[in-house]
């Protein structure tokens, strides 16, 4: 294995996906499975003595689903990143592992090069993965959110949004629309290296794990 190997780990409930996963996930040169469970429970206890970099995270599972198991693991800290992975476009559970701190959300019948995709990009830091389908589940589930028409109501504004600049907000609100950086950049007539700077700003100003979590608060604050 190689040292810049990004490491990934598996679960997933089904031996036979799992095994698919593996197979995909190793014929990359640049990427090793380092484990993987069949239940949440089991991968919580692995992972606190296996070191990864990527987790692919089954959501409906036994035992432990994916959601409790994901807000578990985000409860460790920044690493392991988490994809969860579901059978539907439209999924409670997907939308509720992504509350709990899941980098990203993705469809098992995603191709392989779009998978391989999300497992980099997710490394990388671009934690958004499928934006517009991200969007749409947000979208979908948006009334399930906490207090979401009492923010958009009330002058009150939430405290994460308090030290923000005109042009912070103005980023956070087409990071919210599902724009990449290079299409912020497009749209706000600057370099992407600007973009990539004020997005940094953002996650630090408002405690956010990633632009996932960006999403979700400019959800949860009545921005979107």
């Amino acid at each position: 294995m190689s040292e810049e190997s990004i490491r990934v780990f598996l679960v997933d409930d089904q031996e036979m996906v799992r095994a698919g996963f593996r197979m995909l996930v190793e014929s990359q040169p640049d990427l090793t499975v380092v484990g993987e469970a069949s239940d949440g429970a089991a991968a919580v206890q692995q992972l606190a003595v296996t070191r990864a970099d990527v987790v692919l995270m089954d959501v409906r599972m036994p035992r432990l689903d994916g959601v409790e198991a994901t807000r578990q693991l985000s409860a460790r800290g920044p690493v392991p990143r988490v994809i969860v992975l579901t059978t539907f476009d439209l999924d409670e559970y997907a939308f509720a592992a992504i509350k709990a701190g899941a980098a990203a959300f993705l469809l098992k019948d995603a191709t392989p090069p779009a998978l391989l995709g999300a497992i980099r990009s997710v490394h990388a830091g671009d934690a958004v993965v499928a934006p517009s389908t991200t969007r749409r589940l947000l979208d979908h589930f948006a009334a399930t959110l906490p207090d979401a028409a009492a923010d958009a109501a009330s002058p009150a504004e939430d405290d994460r949004l308090a030290d923000l600049t005109e042009r912070e907000r103005e980023v956070l609100l087409l990071v919210a629309s599902g724009l990449s950086n290079a299409e912020i950049a497009a749209e706000l007539v600057v370099a992407e290296a600007t973009v990539k700077t004020h997005v940094g700003r953002l996650l630090a100003k408002t405690g956010s794990r990633d632009r996932v979590q960006l999403v979700v608060l400019s959800y949860e604050a009545g921005l979107v």
